[in-house]
């Protein structure tokens, strides 16, 4: 199993559902725990109140998938597709994901606090009124990415690229415009304030 941040080992599994189809299925009201999904086809399957717990997801497609009201609870993605995946007030705290493909997923409502995403290719997904506290995005490539109404206080930004990124309304305060690349960051006024005092620089009305 994959390394979490600071060397943490993720949870270990108990079973395994290896090499089926998914495809399109509808899972409602299910609990799964410490389950080990092995190249399975999730494309278009959608879950609703559904909670994964402590189960690892290797080389699975959730290709145009939905999820709402879905936990995914200290689980870990590796080599997992995520391509125009929608999460809808899901929960995916403490959650890993290692070597995965984004293309336009969107996540709207829900906590992702302590999430994994070192080194992502974020590039044009989009994040919207959910919380990221602490969420682990350093080398995360975010360009192009929509960040509005996200709360990322304490989040790790170390080195993550935020070229063209819109991150308007969300929480910057864990920022460090000398470490995280912001060029072209669509951002608003008290956004401004918040890079400016991290700077040192003194911002005056009149």
């Amino acid at each position: 199993m994959a390394d979490r941040r600071n060397g943490e080992q993720a949870p270990p599994t108990e079973t395994t559902v290896r090499g089926e189809d998914w495809y399109q299925r509808e899972l409602v009201d299910e609990r799964h725990a410490r389950v080990e999904f092995l190249d399975i086809d999730m494309s278009e399957i959608a879950t609703q109140n559904t909670v994964f717990t402590e189960c690892a997801f290797r080389n699975v497609t959730f290709s145009q998938s939905t999820h709402t009201n879905t936990g995914f609870l200290n689980c870990t993605f590796v080599a997992c597709q995520f391509f125009e995946t929608t999460f809808t007030t899901c929960k995916l705290t403490g959650t890993m994901f290692d070597r995965c493909t984004f293309t336009l997923l969107r996540a709207t409502g829900g906590d992702w606090s302590f999430v994994g995403l070192p080194g992502a290719d974020l590039r044009g997904t989009t994040f919207t009124g959910l919380r990221m506290r602490e969420a682990d995005l350093t080398f995360a490539r975010c360009q192009k990415a929509t960040f509005h109404d996200v709360d990322l206080s304490g989040a790790w930004l170390s080195k993550a690229d935020f070229t063209n990124a819109d991150l308007r309304g969300s929480d910057i305060s864990a920022l460090d415009p000398l470490t995280t690349r912001i060029t072209r960051t669509i951002i608003d006024a008290n956004q401004a304030i918040v890079l400016a005092t991290s700077l040192g620089v003194q911002v005056l009305d009149g």
